[in-house]
């Protein structure tokens, strides 16, 4: 009876401590996300990245490399200094994807930035990112 109610504990605490780094994770992602563009690195920023990302800037949209896709954001925070990123929304569906929604503020305007990030391989990485001028 003792050995019951002590795997039942141990099988719960397991449970819920998954369940717990499987959000660190994820919180991880999100924050690192919002440093590295508020910063305008995009060395730190495809740290986070799935081996390839969907990029879509402002209607130019294509699936690129983690190296190809660092060049593309190079280009876009040359051109588009930061001046700060805030994110308005974050959410999940009912298959495990998480996407967060920010503003991407820059000297003269700013770009709604849509993020899905999903699991790969017990990792969560950045599937895709989107740039709308607003």
């Amino acid at each position: 009876m003792n050995n019951k109610i002590f795997l039942t504990f141990t099988l719960a605490i397991l449970a819920l401590t998954g369940m717990e780094l499987r959000a660190q994770n994820q919180n991880a992602v999100v924050n690192n996300v919002r440093a590295a563009l508020k910063a305008g690195s995009s060395k730190e920023l495809v740290k986070n990245f799935n081996k390839t990302v969907e990029l879509n800037i402002n209607g130019d949209k294509a699936s690129y490399s983690k190296t190809q896709a660092e060049f593309v954001l190079k280009d876009f925070f040359k051109k588009y200094p930061p001046s700060d990123f805030q994110y308005i929304h974050q959410g999940a569906s009912k298959q495990g994807l998480t996407y967060v929604i920010g503003k991407y503020s820059f000297d003269s305007g700013s770009f709604r930035v849509l993020i899905y990030i999903k699991k790969f391989n017990e990792a969560y990485l950045i599937d895709l990112m989107d740039f709308s001028l607003e």
